[in-house]
Formats: C-alpha cells, sequence, structure tokens
C-alpha cells in the first residue's frame, strides 16, 4: 500500500507540471526508442543475409578464387595457370571428399534482348549440370543442359523469371501464364533458344506479402504487385538468382570467351570454380585435399585461395556485433543524457517542496520514507518514459518495415525491449539517489522556515 500511494504521488506530480515532465523524459524515450530500433533493425539484416547465404548454396559450398601470389614465388608470377578444367577434372578424379564440383565462364557487360525489349541480366555464366546442386537451383519448366548440348556448343539457354518478365511480360500483367519454351533470344546479338526456365526465388518476407496479397481478391492492382522500398540489387540474392541466363559451358566458351586471350591466343581460365564438400563436418580435410590437388595441376604456385561460406558467416557475425555494439552505445549516451534530465528535475522538485517535506517530517515521516518517496517518483518518470518509448520504437519499425527492403525488414524481439526497459529504470533510480538523499537528509525546521 506504501509503495502504492508512493506511486500515485509520483504521477500526480507529474501531472502537476506536464510539460516540464515530458521534456525529462525526452531523453529516456528516445534512448529507449533508438535502443529497440537499432536491434530490430540489426535482426533484420542478420536474418537476410543469412537467408541470402543459404540462397547461393548453402554453407557446405566453397568458392575457389584467383589470389596473387604470395611473396616468396613472385618469380613465378608469370607461370601461374589460374582456374581452369583441369583442376575441375582434377578434383573429380582424386578429390574423394568434395561431393561435386562447378566449373563456370561469366560474360561481363552483357545484353539480353528480344523484339526491342532489353535487360541487363545478374549474370551470364556458361556451366555444367553441376550447377543446380551447387547454388539450389530448380528447373520449373523445361530442361537443362545434356551432354550433347555441351558436345556440340549448342545455343540454348535456361532462364530465370526476372528475364522472363523483362522480355515477355510477367504473368501478373498478362493475367496468365508465360512461358518462353523454345523462344528466341538475344545475347550480346548471338541468338539463343530458351529450353529452361528456373522457378520463381524470393525471401520468406516476400512470400508471406505475395500470399497476403492474393488472399484479397477484392483487392484492384494495376499491374504487378510492387514491394516498397529502396533495394541493392548487389546484395539481393533472390534477385540475383531470378535474372541469371545460363548456357553450356562449352558455348561460351566457343562463342564469347575462344577469341578473348591476349596475342591471339585463347585464354582457357575460368571465372569461378565452386566445389561442395561431403560433409560439413570434414570441410578442413576437404579443403586440405582440394589444396594438395590444385598445387599439382598449378606447378606448385598458390594462386589461388578458398572462400568458405562459414568465413562469410563469420563477417556477417562481425558486422551484426559492431552494428549492435555501435547502437548501444548511441542508446547508452541517450539513456545517460535522460538519467541527467531527471536528476536535474527531481532536485527542482524537492526545490519546490521544501516545505511540503518539511511539514511531512515534522508530523512524523521518516528520513526512510520521503528518501523512498522521491527515488519511487524518479523510477515512475524513468519507467513512463522507458513505455513512450517502446511505443515510438515501434511507430519506427512499422515506419522503416513499410520503407526497407523485405528481406531487411526490421525484427522486434523480446530481449532488447526488456534490456531497454530494464537499463532505463536503472537510470532512473540512479538518477534519483541523490535527490532522494538531499530530500531525507532536511532539517523539519529549516524546512518550514524556507521562503
Amino acid at each position: 500500500m506504501i509503495l502504492a500511494n508512493a506511486i500515485l504521488i509520483g504521477l500526480k506530480e507529474i501531472w502537476a507540471h506536464k510539460f516540464r515532465s515530458l521534456l525529462t523524459m525526452l531523453g529516456i524515450v528516445l534512448g529507449v526508442a533508438s535502443l529497440v530500433a537499432m536491434a530490430a533493425i540489426v535482426k533484420g539484416m542478420e536474418n537476410g543475409m543469412k537467408e541470402s547465404l543459404i540462397a547461393m548454396g548453402g554453407l557446405d559450398k566453397v568458392l575457389i578464387r584467383d589470389e596473387d601470389v604470395p611473396v616468396y614465388q613472385h618469380h613465378l608470377q608469370d607461370q601461374a595457370p589460374g582456374r581452369t578444367l583441369r583442376d575441375v577434372h582434377a578434383l573429380q578424379s582424386s578429390a574423394p571428399l568434395v561431393r561435386a564440383v562447378s566449373p563456370e565462364m561469366s560474360l561481363y557487360r552483357v545484353e539480353v534482348s528480344r523484339g526491342g525489349k532489353n535487360v541487363w541480366p545478374s549474370e551470364v555464366v556458361g556451366v555444367w549440370p553441376t550447377v543446380l546442386e551447387m547454388n539450389l537451383y530448380e528447373i520449373e519448366h523445361g530442361r537443362f543442359f545434356t551432354s550433347v548440348d555441351e558436345d556440340q556448343a549448342r545455343s540454348v539457354c535456361v532462364i530465370g523469371t526476372g528475364i522472363r518478365d523483362a522480355l515477355f511480360g510477367s504473368p501478373e500483367e498478362a493475367g496468365r501464364q508465360i512461358i518462353p519454351l523454345g523462344e528466341r533470344i538475344l545475347i550480346n546479338s548471338q541468338p539463343f533458344t530458351i529450353v529452361g526456365m528456373f522457378r520463381h526465388y524470393e525471401s520468406e518476407q516476400t512470400r508471406k506479402l505475395r500470399e497476403q496479397a492474393q488472399s484479397q481478391p477484392d483487392r484492384k492492382t494495376n499491374g504487378p504487385t510492387r514491394i516498397r522500398g529502396f533495394r541493392s540489387r548487389h546484395w539481393d540474392a533472390f534477385w540475383r538468382k531470378n535474372n541469371v541466363v545460363y548456357m553450356p559451358l562449352n558455348t561460351m566458351w566457343i562463342k564469347f570467351r575462344s577469341a578473348s586471350g591476349t596475342g591471339g591466343i585463347p585464354d582457357p581460365r575460368l571465372t569461378d570454380i565452386d566445389i561442395k564438400v561431403a560433409s560439413i563436418e570434414q570441410l578442413e580435410p576437404a579443403l586440405q585435399q582440394a589444396r594438395n590437388i590444385l598445387l599439382i595441376t598449378h606447378n606448385g604456385i598458390e594462386d589461388f585461395e578458398f572462400r568458405t561460406q562459414e568465413n562469410q558467416v563469420e563477417d556477417i557475425n562481425t558486422r551484426i556485433r559492431n552494428a549492435r555494439i555501435s547502437g548501444g552505445i548511441i542508446a547508452g549516451l541517450s539513456l545517460l543524457v535522460g538519467g541527467i534530465g531527471i536528476m536535474n528535475i527531481m532536485l527542482a522538485s524537492i526545490n519546490e517542496r521544501i516545505r511540503e517535506i518539511g511539514t511531512c517530517k515534522a508530523i512524523g515521516a521518516t528520513g526512510t520514507a520521503v528518501f523512498f518517496q522521491v527515488l519511487v517518483e524518479s523510477l515512475v518518470v524513468a519507467m513512463l518514459g522507458a513505455m513512450a518509448g517502446l511505443a515510438v520504437s515501434l511507430g519506427f519499425v512499422r515506419l522503416l518495415e513499410w520503407m526497407s527492403p523485405t528481406q531487411n525488414s526490421p525484427v522486434i524481439t523480446a530481449l532488447p525491449m526488456i534490456l531497454a526497459v530494464s537499463f532505463s529504470a536503472g537510470v532512473g533510480i540512479v538518477a534519483g539517489l541523490f535527490p532522494a538523499f538531499k530530500a531525507a537528509r532536511l532539517d523539519p525546521i529549516q524546512a518550514l522556515r524556507y521562503e
């Protein structure tokens, strides 16, 4: 009952000085709102990055990249062979811990066109069928390349739904399913026939938004549903998967890359070699096995490196940790400023109520009771600010959800909210200690004489 009275008196004091109390709580409001909103943004980034990472091949995928030769091998730099099909065949035949090997030969600055419509794909790559397992692709319509397509270097291609939408129109616009199998497109003016199309890829949140829109048939829309916000296509794994064009590796070599070497000599180097290990638990032995094989095919020259998805997970965790630390520091400073404001307003309140405190002590109130009353008032101010901060953070996060890309939409979790409220309560208690001590030590006689 004493605690309830103390809280009630604190609320009355706040209501009696509404504008002053609002300004006092502003620091707490901003601190709590920034802490919760920052945590939601970081969580959304983490979810988006990890979902994209899985979409691009999973944790058992390893990229073999070109690397500058070590310092002690600089004299052999001109002899570095780079990544070639010789490496691929050697890994296939001599690396039992490697489950799949996928060579890639990319074409850059590519324009794909049809009937006056142009599109610039995320990737135009010559590949083997193992790319389906490597990058987790699924053929929805048609087929993928056969050994005959590869051996005869046929001008065939498989496209993503983004290429289909740009050149043939989207199903939403046409009101029917569009399957462009057998249609011809031009890749840098070279004619190719579409023999297959991948299924459409989207993030979990995009899928939920689409299903929600489909569940509202009365809602009228002109054209396809568009996702609000700004999208960085370079980092959007789903956009990249939907805007890809694949052709047989031999076709890429003969039609686009055989004449790209210097001095008229064809350049046999691959753009990428991706491997999948037999088991993620055997990642290190598999990488050592692959390294030993590549050192043989590269004549002992270490002009390559391995880039594992685990490295990217570590990079993601490092970025997330740094973002959380910086966001926590900013929120902590805001709460500290709010605490100083609470201390200031409580000192001002005590100076205004010196005669009232003196009267209370004169009729029997103890110093402990006065101390407890002032401390509870300080805590009430902090907790009201915390509640207001949570409300502001929820509104801010909803605004960000409307503005930001769906795969990076902020996600509010309980832990940051609990931490924000707990820290606010601690700030309120600490900020109220000095004013409470000052009020508790007032002499009742001197307080009653105060003018």
